[in-house]
């Protein structure tokens, strides 16, 4: 048995889920996420709890089961809280600014980068550490904005220049040597 997919979704207050056979609409302050889930995946409300069944022990149905568990829990936990991925600018003259809900990125270029948030994403920028938030209820939406944000100017190994994740590290390379 997966001990991923066997755990219960616990829901939060203030969280709806409707389950219409393969299709799972769960709703909360943050916003609203549907999903369609594969059909041989049973998926059940019991008490507050979402629970996930599998039908067999087929290979293919154990690799759902965790994965259907794990998709529902991001559903529900990001209607009830949210996700954030922090960016870090790093460099001289590198910096970010908010123009509206645009993001705008000064990294080096001849000119600003300007990155517009799609729906459901909003960008949060503090220039005194230079951090930029991106903050959604979506985890894949969140994660692919911030990696997109990071393609802009990925960091370079010899000086550290550039965007990454906070919690990132960068390995550093030596440069050339100097006569002596």
């Amino acid at each position: 048995m997966s001990r991923i997919g066997r755990m219960p979704v616990v829901i939060p207050p203030g969280v709806v889920v409707d389950i219409d056979g393969s299709t799972l609409r769960v709703k909360g302050p943050k916003g609203e996420m549907v999903r369609t889930f594969p059909g041989s995946m049973g998926i059940e409300l019991d008490d507050g709890k979402i629970l996930v069944k599998r039908p067999t022990d087929e290979r293919t149905h154990r690799s759902l089961h965790g994965m259907t568990r794990a998709l529902i829990n991001n559903m529900v936990v990001g209607v009830s809280t949210g996700f954030e991925k922090v960016l870090e600018v790093n460099g001289i003259g590198y910096r970010a600014e908010m123009n509206g809900a645009n993001l705008m990125l000064f990294v080096g270029y001849s000119h600003p980068v300007k990155v517009e948030p799609p729906q459901g994403i909003r960008f949060e920028v503090d220039a005194k550490t230079r951090q930029i938030k991106v903050l959604g209820y979506d985890k894949e939406e969140v994660g692919q904005v911030a990696a997109d944000i990071r393609k802009i100017r990925p960091p370079e190994p010899y000086q550290g220049k550039g965007i990454k994740y906070l919690d990132e590290k960068i390995r550093r390379k030596a440069g050339k040597t100097g006569k002596v």
